[in-house]
């Protein structure tokens, strides 16, 4: 099969798809191929920037102490001082179901991961640690236009790269720096692909590779 762009594959997903009462997202579906993902290393877990952002919010939680907690607010989407970790860990389940990437300052992880692993592990929402008297800003916006891609133990999976509302040039631009990152984490890059499909929630499946 001859390589299409991502423009025209998203182009033609948008177009098989009616409007919906919602607005759909757009995703990529990959099929890995050669990679025995029992072994660690061969399973792809990584957080993804997309150039044109995901085209709905993406929620980004600091946990810090109260001095990086003052420094972060108005930049990431919800600030937990460690004095108020008690109440985090009551609602766990809630805060993982609303915030999409965690950071933590270093000194803090040792606690976070007893009191709120079991919550945020399975849920690949573990914090990344900061170190303490930085300035995450940056890092902070970084995530909100990103995306996180995790294939655990299935050959197949799924990412989002926007939605039906965004421009399809943005779109497919999203979906070639999703899959650049992908090829480049993989152990034989391009070859350990078996096909990739872009769709929106509802729609049909429109094969890019």
């Amino acid at each position: 099969m001859a390589d299409r762009s991502a423009l025209e594959v998203v182009n033609e997903a948008l177009g098989k798809s009616p409007e919906r009462k919602f607005t759909e997202s757009v995703e990529v579906s990959v099929n890995l191929k050669d990679l025995d993902l029992t072994i660690p290393k061969n399973r792809l877990e990584d957080e993804i920037p997309l150039p044109n952002g995901r085209g709905r919010p993406v929620r980004v939680a600091v946990i810090a102490s109260p001095e990086m907690a003052q420094k972060v607010r108005g930049v990431a989407d919800e600030v937990i001082a460690s004095t108020d970790l008690d109440e985090a860990v009551k609602n766990a389940k809630k805060l993982a179901g609303r915030i999409d990437f965690f950071l933590a300052e270093a000194p803090l992880m040792p606690t976070i991961g007893k009191r709120l692993g079991t919550v945020l592990g399975p849920r690949g929402k573990m914090p990344r640690p900061i170190a303490p008297g930085s300035d995450p800003s940056n890092l902070i916006r970084a995530l909100q236009r990103s995306i996180r891609v995790r294939s655990k133990g299935n050959r197949t999976f799924h990412a989002p790269v926007g939605t039906r509302t965004m421009p399809p040039e943005q779109v497919a631009q999203n979906v070639d720096a999703v899959l650049n990152r992908i090829v480049g984490k993989l152990e034989r890059g391009r070859t350990n692909i078996e096909s990739v499909y872009v769709k929106t929630t509802m729609g049909p499946a429109v094969r890019l590779w």
